[in-house]
């Protein structure tokens, strides 16, 4: 096994756990170690710290896999990670039955580079890292084993993976394509997922419990869902009794998908929904011209930051939705605001819309601070893993 030894007082993220290594950190590689090869990770002095996946690449040289200088990385190895990652969701009671459930969360879950969600009978994998490549069909095994789901798909289609050097990978690689559309019933609302083209893994599974909370919230009011994607909040609105609710995309098919959706719950009142297809900062500032409020809204807008690099241009654009929300919100109307950007932390994330809420003249309060769901776990030694943040706020 080649051998990672860091440069002096670089070892002391490694001792905090915490599992990547920059390029800046690493002072030398002892031996040959090609990509996603396991290296024995050692301090300037050679005390060993652990084993991670080389990626030559990538400005991240490796990420640790194990934090045990002993610990094997092999079939097993990964057989126990995946059934202690599904155990973990099986003993939360509002997560031991779902349909649709994340699986692996990276890090988070001592995996770094693997996502693995499952809708119904489908687990769909996404592996963003050198090492994660280098072990796909013992990840695939071990989440056949843990699971006992007849199928899994790969969506390694990610940008991330150009960084590492790797190229995209897509493809049925355990059982066959479903004979009938994969669905998942959410909170009452059943949904498709397009597995193989939609966003993601086919589905946005982080907002769970945030979908669940507006539909808590929608009873008899006028309810805007902005970047609606196929429809997850929409639905719950309408299955929460809103007296009315319009959802924009820019996506033709995304909105087909989300029609679709609401054909398939034909207990929902379709007639109180309207879909848009438009870019949404124009439909809004449409909006505000016409003099149209609502009482309940939602901004879920797509990654504007995905580094920090990107953090001051990305600003701009939360800012300026989010005024543009506050604009079209009733007196004592509700907005839950979501930013989904690795580079705009939860602190940033709410000076901007509180600068929003003070540029459109409006007195603001937090209700609740939103998060992803608890099969989106963020580890203690690992923060970057929390890039989605949200608030409910309330206008005067």
């Amino acid at each position: 096994m080649a051998q990672l030894i860091l440069l002096p007082d670089k070892e002391r993220s490694v001792l905090r756990r915490h599992p990547w290594l920059f390029a800046g950190s690493v002072g030398r590689l002892v031996g040959q170690a090609r990509p996603g090869d396991t290296v024995e990770v050692l301090s300037d002095r050679l005390k060993p710290l652990g084993r991670g996946a080389y990626s030559p690449a990538s400005q991240v040289r490796a990420r640790m896999w194990s934090f045990d200088p002993a610990e094997g990385i092999d079939d097993v190895f990964f057989k126990r990670r995946v059934a202690q990652a599904v155990a973990r969701r099986q003993a939360l009671a509002d997560l031991r039955d779902q349909d649709g459930l994340r699986l692996i969360h990276g890090e988070s879950d001592g995996l770094p580079g693997i996502i693995a969600d499952r809708y119904g009978d489908t687990v769909v994998i996404q592996l963003t890292s050198a090492g994660a490549e280098k072990w796909r069909r013992a990840i695939v095994n071990a989440l056949v084993q843990a699971t006992g789901c007849s199928r899994v798909y790969e969506r390694s289609d990610s940008e991330v993976r150009a960084m590492e050097g790797l190229a995209p990978v897509t493809g049925w690689v355990h059982g066959e394509a479903p004979a009938a559309p994969v669905t998942v019933l959410e909170h009452g609302v059943r949904m498709a997922v397009d597995v193989e083209g939609g966003h993601k893994t086919g589905f946005y599974l982080d907002q769970r419990d945030n979908r669940r909370l507006l539909g808590e919230l929608a009873a008899g009011r006028a309810v805007l869902n902005c970047f609606c994607y196929t429809g997850g909040f929409s639905l719950q609105a309408l299955a929460g009794g809103a007296a009315s609710v319009l959802s924009i995309d820019s996506s033709g098919p995304a909105l087909d998908q989300a029609r679709a959706n609401l054909a398939l719950n034909p207990q929902l009142p379709a007639a109180r929904a309207e879909w848009l297809e438009a870019d949404v900062f124009q439909a809004l500032r449409d909006f505000r011209k016409a003099g149209r409020q609502f009482d309940l809204i939602v901004l879920d807008p797509p990654k504007f930051a995905p580094s920090a690099a990107h953090a001051e241009r990305a600003a701009r654009a939360y800012r300026d939705i989010n005024m543009l929300g506050f604009k079209l919100l009733t007196p004592g109307g509700l907005m839950m605001t979501y930013s989904c950007s690795g580079g705009i932390g939860i602190e940033l994330f709410q000076r901007i819309v509180a600068r929003a809420a003070l540029e459109t003249g409006r007195d603001a309060r937090i209700l609740k601070r939103l998060q992803g769901s608890a099969d989106h776990p963020v580890g203690l030694a690992c923060p970057e893993g929390e890039y989605l943040k949200g608030l409910l706020v309330q206008a005067d």
